[in-house]
């Protein structure tokens, strides 16, 4: 089976935040992406959980997408332009796709 270079990239932003994220992420021509809950997790101010509301959002979420590698600084461009101003963490990280058409 052939496989292709991508690039995964996962954002962890609060949750009011998503769809604007999502706007962006959509502008810059990305085409896919999951979103998922995050249940909680430790970072500068300390041990957190999805119960304790850290935002007033109701909690963070994590939106992955995986990519063309020359989509990628696009991508970043406008995600960041969200991610900036508010609680979050951008990854990322090399993977193989086997169907390239999709991305």
């Amino acid at each position: 089976m052939e496989k292709h270079d991508a690039k995964r990239v996962a954002i962890i932003i609060e949750a009011i935040m998503e769809s604007r994220l999502r706007q962006a992420l959509e502008g810059a021509g990305v085409t896919g992406f999951s979103v998922l809950p995050v249940l909680g997790g430790s970072g500068r101010s300390g041990n957190w959980s999805r119960d304790d509301t850290i935002s007033r959002g109701g909690g963070m979420v994590q939106v992955i997408c995986i990519i063309r590698p020359e989509k990628l600084d696009r991508m970043l461009e406008a995600a960041f332009e969200v991610v900036d101003r508010h609680i979050g963490v951008v990854t990322i990280s090399d993977c193989q796709v086997l169907r390239a058409d999709r991305f």
